[in-house]
């Protein structure tokens, strides 16, 4: 999925993440901060770029900023925001159906 402009999604609330995406031309650039760095930042970083990648998203500038979310809020944070960049999320998409 192409990156269109730039979108954002979630909050900077406790248990949630701020995803934002850019378009981008090196590949993935993906800034992460976290509250949770230190424990949990491998995983963190590690769902952000599989999601990307089931996305199919090749170039993008990804800046994410968690308070702690679960797995399967990033994975929703990343993906909705892909889609609104995409000009994608006003279409009958099967939202979560990309994301195992």
């Amino acid at each position: 999925m192409e990156i269109l402009k730039p979108a954002m999604a979630g909050t900077l609330e406790s248990s949630d993440a701020q995803v934002t995406v850019e378009p981008g031309t090196q590949g993935i650039q993906l800034t992460l901060s976290s509250s949770v760095m230190n424990q949990y930042g491998r995983q963190i970083r590690a769902t952000i770029l599989e999601t990307l990648e089931r996305l199919e998203v090749k170039n993008a500038n990804v800046t994410v900023v968690d308070k702690g979310a679960l797995d399967c809020t990033l994975k929703a944070r990343v993906e909705c925001a892909v889609f609104r960049s995409a000009d994608c999320s006003q279409q009958n998409i099967p939202w979560g159906g990309v994301i195992v």
